[in-house]
């Protein structure tokens, strides 16, 4: 189905906060096969509110709307709703039982439980323990869902509550949709477009996605008819693996840590890290992630050159003749690593995040990477562009990528 995503709050168009929900709805409805028309993000204007969902529900199928629920005087979302739609307001009963059952007597003093309560008459609250009640509205015979615009909340109830109603709902309206979405590491975009060119077809779709040192690429195939294998996706989707062979590491919400902790835990391997530039952002995107200890020993951020040379073994001689932002320092700290921690493979990363320090052989975004694994030391230079966070974040991207393409290749029995 077709859909529209309207997130409403001042602290949005203000830019006091970043809107990270419709994203984050835009990419679970994207993997049910659902296509998102347009995402609005809007201020606590009732008026605007109005003619924005009112537009919305004239041409797309269902309708999803983020914020404005809460009981302060700019949460304007239920009473704009039922003035542009021209229903009648209720106090909820069981919305406002269930939010007085959790509050204290001076918190129900303090918070005015008849706004938090008061919705269009005849929704179907999705969760009565929410505090900030989520709620379907069919109007037009389209399904209007409103939900909190606190990210957690709104994932809570997306996931548990719109998704099986829409998905029921779509079974006997929508047009089915094939999705898929290729994730991508160590490669240009250009490159990608450059494999893919082939596919260019009037049945399929192909979008390219830069994400850090990442590319996502997004397929999506229409004119399928329900039931019968959609076979230009099952085509399509053949000639991609083939075509990106071990630059893909996963599909839609697969994560570059996740996929390289499994091979890990495959392989009954444990994983450290040594860290320079990156100050500690390859190990807390490796923690992330749940059941990491399995294979995850540990990391240390020597930040400093008398850090390295202190905690990982590195003789000072070879840093003041190579340089810390070095391959033969990168080696180093991957060798000291496996030593100092007892781990079997070891990453790590030094390298120039700026915005200064960089020279005419080592620029800004200069990093080197190096990997020790079974008596073997390797290292790779990169050159990344961006803010510093920027480069950090590429550095981090890229030393779990090589210690994923290094398990590839993997033979235990070797």
């Amino acid at each position: 189905m077709i859909g529209e995503i309207i997130a409403i709050g001042d602290e949005l168009t203000s830019g006091r906060i970043v809107n990270t929900t419709s994203g984050l709805a835009a990419r679970h409805l994207f993997l049910l096969g659902h296509q998102i028309r347009a995402m609005h993000t809007i201020g606590d204007d009732p008026k605007l509110i109005g003619t924005t969902l009112k537009a919305a529900v004239e041409r797309s199928d269902f309708i999803l709307v983020t914020g404005g629920l809460g009981a302060t005087s700019d949460d304007l979302t239920n009473e704009a709703v039922i003035k542009a739609l021209g229903l009648n307001g209720a106090v909820h009963p069981g919305v406002k039982a269930n939010i007085e059952s959790r509050l204290g007597r001076g918190e129900q003093a303090a918070i005015p439980l008849a706004k938090l309560a008061n919705l269009p008459e005849g929704v179907e609250v999705l969760d009565p323990d929410c505090r900030m009640a989520g709620y379907l509205l069919w109007y037009h015979n389209k399904p209007l869902y409103f939900l909190p615009g606190v990210p957690p909340q709104m994932e809570f109830l997306l996931r548990n509550e719109v998704v099986p109603r829409l998905q029921a709902f779509d079974a006997g309206h929508a047009q089915p949709v094939c999705q898929r979405i290729y994730r991508t590491c160590g490669l240009y975009e250009i490159e990608i477009n450059k494999r893919l060119k082939p596919l260019e077809d009037q049945n399929i779709e192909i979008g390219y996605y830069p994400v850090g040192a990442e590319v996502h690429v997004s397929l999506t195939c229409h004119r399928l008819q329900k039931g019968v294998e959609n076979s230009d996706f099952i085509r399509t989707d053949a000639f991609i693996r083939e075509a990106l062979g071990d630059d893909l590491y996963g599909f839609n919400e697969d994560t570059l840590a996740a996929v390289t902790g499994k091979l890990l835990a495959q392989h009954g391997l444990m994983l450290g890290v040594a860290e320079s530039c990156t100050g500690g952002l390859i190990a807390a995107s490796l923690t992330e992630i749940p059941g990491s200890s399995r294979w995850f020993k540990g990391g240390t951020v020597v930040y400093a050159n008398e850090a390295k040379e202190r905690l990982l073994g590195i003789k000072a001689e070879t840093i003041a003749k190579n340089g810390a932002v070095s391959s033969t320092v990168a080696r180093a700290m991957a060798a000291g690593t496996v030593n100092h921690l007892g781990c079997d493979i070891a990453v790590a990363a030094t390298g120039i995040a700026g915005p200064d320090g960089g020279t005419a052989d080592k620029p800004v975004g200069t990093v080197y990477l190096g990997l020790a694994f079974r008596g073997h030391v390797s290292s790779r230079r990169h050159l990344f562009h961006g803010s510093r966070r920027q480069v950090q974040e590429k550095t981090a991207q890229s030393a779990i990528d090589m210690v994923r393409r290094t398990l590839l290749d993997f033979n235990p029995a070797q």
